[in-house]
């Protein structure tokens, strides 16, 4: 089978905390963590509650470009996993087991896998998160931000491309005979009445779906069976008709038609965080392009990068590691050259924020745009990319909703 191949995050992108009322911020740029960020780690903020998250943002954004990370880099991440195979979103001491207090997720876990299977090494890390992960399978063949939560689309989808980053069939990867698909489908709006065609995060008390912006990108990548990097394809799909989703893949269709026709007038989502309405939100518009571009909209994927290329470098510097990483992805899925972004090198920019790689191309060697690789090998890869993040992700409500899988409902 053809595949267009890609290493990266599926579904969820970090954008967090917040910094003003126009411009999402991560705690990267935090000026006092109130732990010591250790040897290995991307960012100088706290990475309490997104460690894990921003570093496998990061490695997965190198790779995707041809650098060759740090070892130690690598290696922080993989010392991150507990015995059972889960990933929190950051452990501070790892000489010591983890125990009841450490908080493991869905999230930080499928990341992890995504970027550890980008970088090579390590192989019993990835095999080990994907058990756990399977272990912890709803009964509706999603899952949700911690085990046993209720199932949400951007944790599905995350998911969904750590499965396909093993080469592992997510359709196959069922409980009680749902598969992550069949819980995706379970979030899609239908296509009449407002929000149509989206998806949302989760049902809300009385089983109602509400659109989200958020869950609709991550959704698409996931409904797509796709990692977080979309390689851009010269494939074009004009029509923005939603039809009775039959399938997964249908669904994610009506979701990038959804997002198209959000974005048609300014080109960028807008903050859903109170105050800011009216506010871009750049990481949810990065996370959009990669979605729009995985659906085959192009146009419309280019449309939003360029307005990304011309406004969203600032926010990258005020929130850090995973910003770039997603206009790393968002300019490779809107067929720009991550090495000339808006005037900069992302990678140099990114690169800057850890750790020395221990290989960097110059700007002309490697890999500077999302060109289309096909294979004939049934390996299980998928086809194109997003989380991310990626994914992998939308406005955040303060400290304790830092991952974009853990984003807020609408």
């Amino acid at each position: 089978m053809n595949v267009r191949r890609s290493a990266a995050v599926l579904a969820a992108t970090a954008v967090i905390g917040t910094a003003t009322p126009a411009m999402a911020a991560d705690p990267s740029t935090s000026p006092s963590p109130s732990v010591a960020i250790p040897d290995g780690l991307y960012g100088a903020g706290d990475p309490t509650y997104d460690g894990v998250w921003r570093q496998s943002l990061t490695l997965m954004a190198q790779t995707e470009q041809s650098v060759d990370p740090a070892d130690k880099a690598v290696d922080w991440l993989a010392g991150q996993q507990c015995a059972n195979g889960a990933f929190p979103a950051f452990r501070a001491d790892t000489t010591k087991a983890c125990d009841a207090k450490v908080m493991v997720d869905t999230n930080s876990t499928a990341a992890a896998v995504q970027a550890l299977a980008a970088t090579g090494g390590h192989e019993d890390v990835p095999r080990k998160a994907v058990a756990w992960l399977k272990s912890v399978q709803n009964k509706d063949g999603g899952w949700g931000y911690t085990a046993g939560g209720a199932s949400d689309a951007n944790s599905t989808s995350v998911v969904i491309g750590a499965l396909t980053a093993v080469g592992q069939q997510a359709a196959k990867v069922q409980k009680n005979g749902k598969s992550p698909y069949d819980a995706l489908l379970d979030l899609a709006l239908p296509c009449t009445g407002t929000g149509a065609g989206a998806f949302a995060y989760q049902p809300d008390k009385k089983g109602g779906l509400t659109a989200n912006a958020d869950a609709t990108a991550a959704a698409v990548l996931g409904g797509l069976g796709e990692q977080q990097t979309n390689v851009h394809s010269d494939d074009d799909r004009a029509s923005q008709s939603c039809e009775k989703p039959g399938d997964s893949e249908q669904a994610a269709h009506n979701g990038a038609s959804y997002l198209a026709k959000t974005m048609a007038k300014d080109k960028y989502l807008k903050s859903a965080l109170p105050g800011a309405e009216d506010q871009p939100d750049y990481g949810n518009t990065a996370d959009a392009v990669v979605a729009l571009s995985a659906a085959d909209f192009h146009a419309e994927a280019t449309a939003s990068v360029h307005w990304l290329e011309a406004n969203a470098l600032k926010w990258a510097a005020q929130t850090g590691p995973a910003a770039y990483a997603q206009l790393v992805f968002a300019a490779q899925a809107g067929g720009l050259n991550p090495r000339e972004f808006g005037g900069k090198d992302l990678i140099v920019l990114l690169n800057a924020t850890g750790p020395t790689p221990e290989h960097v191309p110059g700007p002309k060697e490697g890999r500077a745009t999302g060109a289309t690789e096909s294979d004939d090998s049934d390996d299980g890869l998928s086809v194109a990319w997003t989380v991310g993040g990626g994914l992998l992700l939308g406005a955040l409500i303060g400290f304790a909703l830092m991952l974009r899988g853990r984003k807020r409902r609408q």
